[in-house]
């Protein structure tokens, strides 16, 4: 198990678990319901990807390789991205923060096809 990934995993869990509370029921009556909508995605994201990155941890210490640490990094990189950029557009209404929102999604797409090329390669 390599426990950096692990760490940053559930880190990540941690904040995805917040953020969904705090989108559930401190942003519930404050935003409108497809800035929630916007921002519970995110939560979900990162929920998602935060097991993503527990997977990493323990393949990393199982059979360490180039491809489970880059899917590592895409996993992480994704997540500030994606998850971030929606929780930004969901509290400031920016739509413009949109933008960033594909990039943390391809890195994300990323980082899938790392951990898959790991497999087929291991």
């Amino acid at each position: 198990m390599d426990r950096a990934w692990v760490a940053i995993g559930a880190l990540s869990g941690f904040v995805g678990v917040a953020a969904g509370a705090f989108g559930a029921h401190a942003l519930k009556a404050r935003l409108a319901p497809d800035l929630l909508a916007v921002f519970e995605t995110g939560a979900r994201y990162q929920l998602v990807h935060a097991l993503a990155l527990l997977f990493v941890g323990i393949l990393a210490g199982r059979a360490p390789s180039r491809a489970i640490e880059t899917a590592g990094w895409c996993f992480a990189a994704g997540t500030v991205l994606f998850s971030g950029s929606l929780y930004a557009l969901a509290l400031t209404g920016i739509r413009g923060l949109g933008g960033v929102t594909p990039v943390g999604g391809l890195a994300l797409l990323a980082g899938w096809a790392a951990l898959a090329w790991a497999a087929i390669r291991e």
